[in-house]
């Protein structure tokens, strides 16, 4: 068997946890995500607080974190979640396509900002690129940011 035929072990895959408060949302972002060797989803929250209970035992190396979300929000959460533990990277997400959030979550911390209507190779090339320790911002946020 070539290299290029080997899926990656589960030690090597990226271990991300999801972060929204819309089952559908976390069903579909798992089903696509899980479709690729390179990623293992860890965790499914539905909320920031949910996040900031479960970080510490589960450890993900990435999280995509919704913004907008009650009892407490994705920019809540991720200052909160990065205090607590810097090298864990975030990524921001939202249906929001403002660039203020963008800047925001980015001054909180995190890595990157995706947002919902993006697509999944866009998604997917945000996770790749943060986690091997790069900055994202989606191309439709980052026209406006320069």
């Amino acid at each position: 068997m070539s290299l290029s035929n080997q899926t990656p072990s589960q030690s090597e895959q990226i271990r991300i946890m999801l972060v929204d408060d819309h089952r559908l949302i976390l069903e579909s972002w798992k089903l696509l995500l899980e479709k690729d060797p390179r990623f293992i989803i860890v965790a499914e929250c539905e909320n920031g607080a949910e996040a900031i209970r479960e970080v510490t035992e589960i450890m993900p190396e990435i999280i995509l974190m919704d913004i907008n979300m009650s009892p407490v929000n994705g920019f809540d959460a991720t200052e909160k979640i990065l205090t607590l533990h810097p090298q864990i990277r975030i990524i921001g997400i939202s249906i929001n396509n403002q660039p203020d959030y963008a800047s925001h979550i980015m001054k909180l911390g995190a890595k990157g900002f995706v947002c919902k209507d993006s697509s999944f190779e866009e998604l997917t090339t945000a996770i790749i690129k943060v986690h091997q320790g790069g900055e994202y911002i989606c191309r439709e946020i980052k026209k406006y940011m320069n």
